[in-house]
């Protein structure tokens, strides 16, 4: 059934190759790029977001799970897939999707070997992941050793990649802590080199990398938020093009008298006679309850209109006195790196939550 959600999240893919190319000439010629699209593609459209991706010819993509690799093939992209935590249980799922797995100890090293041993693969692709500060994911420096021992003992399984992640790349204070990072997978890297012939893909730098580390670049980095149109300051986000624009349309109109509530809890009580206008998008859809009260705003005729009340489940009431407007007139919820970096701010969180906090009931288009 065809999405019936009235409101909308366009997608500009032009703003998307902007930012692409923005980050491409921080780099060396002949470094890869591996485009980061898992969580729906930070909650844009991973399927569009591929496609738009492979048309213009990036290296690598990334998903966080096995199934949005799927998800991925299904619809048709051949691009290499790098799955940054995939679980064993879905290793043979994997496989026949031709999925890289990243490999992140020594427990899911044996595992994906074994898997792959029963399904008969030859040199199958697989990327190993070292802990060098974030201890989130990741093999451990000493378990270098191990890593070349079981990869020289089988034909099944072949290194593509190595990677590791920064902790704090994008705070310049914390820039001690990310060089020794740096060294450490400097090192570990020498030794893997030194253990096989063929070359092998090094990929370190998140976005944050990419801005404040170029030595750190290596032969591929991991283009994640930067993508989709923030840097790490706001400097560096004013060269780049947001890619997703959130609308909507007023569903209803009311007056409200003085002394009169609106929504749950009456948490609006207006003292002067006021007009609302009612917009069916709520928390169910990503707007958080902290933009409720009048902390939030849409805009509407280019005029902003504050949130009023609590914020719905399915929809928001705004402040449309001083405009004139009619049922079904268009409404903003935002359009720009700035909109949406003000609401996280009046939400206590960053621009990746308002992102991927989106419903996947929203309709997503092409702008």
């Amino acid at each position: 059934m065809k999405n019936s959600h009235v409101s909308v999240l366009e997608l500009n893919l032009n703003a998307l190759e902007h930012n692409i190319e923005y980050f491409k000439n921080k780099l060396q010629a002949g470094t890869k790029v591996l485009a980061v699209v898992k969580a729906f593609s930070y909650g844009h459209d991973a399927v569009v977001i591929s496609k738009a991706l492979e048309k213009i010819g990036i290296d690598y993509l990334a998903v966080a799970y096995v199934h949005e690799g799927v998800l991925l093939r299904e619809a048709g992209i051949k691009t290499p897939i790098l799955v940054l935590h995939a679980q064993i249980q879905n290793y043979q799922t994997l496989i026949e999707y031709s999925l890289e797995p990243n490999i992140y100890s020594r427990k899911t090293l044996l595992a994906f070997s074994k898997v792959a041993a029963l399904k008969n693969c030859i040199d199958y692709p697989i990327h190993l992941k070292f802990n060098t500060g974030l201890k989130r994911l990741g093999l451990d420096p000493e378990d270098v050793d191990f890593a070349i021992e079981t990869l020289q003992k089988t034909t099944h399984l072949k290194i593509q990649g190595l990677l590791s992640h920064l902790a704090a790349s994008e705070d310049l204070s914390e820039k001690e802590f990310t060089e020794k990072q740096i060294k450490i997978f400097g090192n570990i890297a020498a030794q893997i080199n030194a253990a096989f012939e063929h070359t092998i893909i090094k990929h370190l730098s998140n976005t944050s990398g990419i801005i404040n580390y170029p030595k750190a670049h290596l032969n591929m980095v991991r283009l994640g938020i930067g993508m989709y149109g923030f840097g790490n300051t706001p400097a560096e986000t004013a060269q780049l093009k947001n890619v997703g624009s959130l609308h909507s349309i007023i569903s209803q109109i009311h007056e409200i008298n003085p002394g009169e509530s609106l929504g749950y809890n009456r948490a609006y009580i207006a003292t002067k006679k006021t007009i609302s206008a009612t917009v069916p998008v709520g928390h169910a859809d990503g707007i958080s309850r902290a933009l409720g009260k009048g902390n939030g705003y849409v805009t509407i005729h280019g005029l902003q209109c504050p949130i009023l009340g609590n914020v719905c489940m399915d929809m928001i009431m705004v402040d449309i006195t001083a405009i004139k407007c009619e049922e079904g007139d268009a409404v903003v919820l935002f359009d720009s790196q700035e909109t949406i970096e003000e609401w996280a701010q009046k939400s206590d969180t960053i621009s990746y939550e308002i992102l991927t906090g989106i419903s996947q009931r929203i309709a997503r288009k092409i702008k």
